[in-house]
């Protein structure tokens, strides 16, 4: 499957002809992993003849879905997804490329956090903002932040009206009452999508679109009325989401690649491992227990079968904790093990022997 090349080499898109310094080491340490990353990241993109590029931010409340989004445009799973917040802790990018153009979507930590540290400024749209894609995501299952946009989205739209921004209902065969989907379009968008009134029950002969427009804005403002496209998605259905990348990619406007053809993550292995791990952690362990867990991982090499070992040592606070996360009888830390396991493999794409053990903190 992997040619000459070894699998995490194959991973990271790099050549013996590539990394000539980082061949014969077996097992690799750590250190290697992360200098062939650097390598693929150093490397100049390598630019068809007309490249395209449109760079995505994907925003919305806490838990809407959004990592999720990254990883189903992706392809594979490298980024932590969660109903805890604070999964995402800091900022990574992912790459989509195809035939000419290249997607680079921004998955950054909680939106509130992002805004407030004003990580998205019009320094960073170092490109026009014709090739920049905002992507506000609501969770229409959730019946407590459905009806209106996120305060902070609201900001972080208002902030840069110019920017293009499409508005994508995610989880839509989970509402059971399917005529809401009008009423929540209705909402979040204030009646207008791409500068167009929308239809809807409330519509008056009498009361003329302008005037219509400006009574919803100063009853509440719940909505965005500058969305030029809505996207609805299924939980369980992927089309939806393909049918959403090809819109995107169509939307990729002339400019150089950012990224090496290869490139799927900014993440460093060592980072995605982590990272999954982690999701594990806050999915399983109750309260504040997992963001107190340290993770320090003892083994990385490659076995003689060609897979991937990692051992890692989850550390922490007190001696409840200890009893918490291993588990009656090794049951959960297995649990935890055998499911970020399966994950790893679906990352890196070679077989992974993954073992973890807990420590208190001395």
């Amino acid at each position: 499957m992997y040619g000459n090349d070894s699998a995490l080499d194959y991973i990271l898109g790099i050549t013996k002809e590539d990394a000539p310094s980082l061949v014969g080491q077996h097992p690799p340490p750590l250190s290697a992993f992360k200098a062939e990353q650097d390598i693929l990241l150093g490397h100049q993109p390598d630019q068809p003849e007309n490249p395209k590029i449109l760079r995505i931010a994907i925003i919305g409340a806490p838990n809407a879905g959004k990592s999720t989004l990254s990883n189903q445009l992706l392809g594979r799973k490298v980024l932590p997804v969660s109903k805890k917040v604070h999964t995402t802790r800091r900022n990574a990018q992912g790459v989509i490329t195809k035939d000419d153009t290249q997607l680079v979507v921004l998955d950054t930590p909680g939106l509130t956090t992002h805004l407030k540290a004003k990580r998205l400024t019009q320094a960073d749209l170092v490109i026009p903002t014709s090739s920049f894609e905002v992507l506000v995501l609501v969770d229409v299952s959730d019946h407590y932040t459905r009806n209106c946009l996120h305060p902070e989205v609201l900001k972080c739209l208002a902030r840069f009206p110019d920017l293009p921004s499409i508005l994508v209902l995610n989880k839509v065969d989970l509402l059971k009452k399917k005529f809401l989907l009008l009423y929540l379009v209705t909402e979040l968008t204030e009646g207008v999508v791409n500068g167009k009134k929308l239809k809807t029950a409330e519509d008056s002969d009498s009361v003329p679109a302008k005037e219509n427009r400006k009574h919803v804005r100063e009853k509440a403002k719940k909505g965005w009325p500058g969305f030029k496209e809505i996207f609805m998605l299924a939980a369980t259905d992927r089309e939806e989401v393909e049918t959403l990348k090809r819109y995107l990619l169509k939307q990729a406007r002339p400019g150089p690649w950012e990224f090496h053809s290869e490139v799927l993550t900014t993440q460093s292995p060592q980072e995605v491992c982590d990272n999954i791990i982690r999701e594990k952690l806050l999915e399983y362990l109750p309260e504040e227990v997992p963001y107190t867990v340290t993770q320090r991982t003892e083994v990385w090499e490659e076995g003689p079968g060609g897979e991937l070992v990692i051992v890692q040592n989850l550390i922490v606070q007190k001696e409840t904790h200890v009893k918490m996360l291993v588990g009656s009888r090794g049951h959960l830390i297995s649990k935890i093990a055998q499911e970020a396991g399966s994950d790893l493999m679906n990352a890196f794409l070679c077989d992974v022997h993954l073992k973890l053990s807990v420590q208190l903190k001395k």
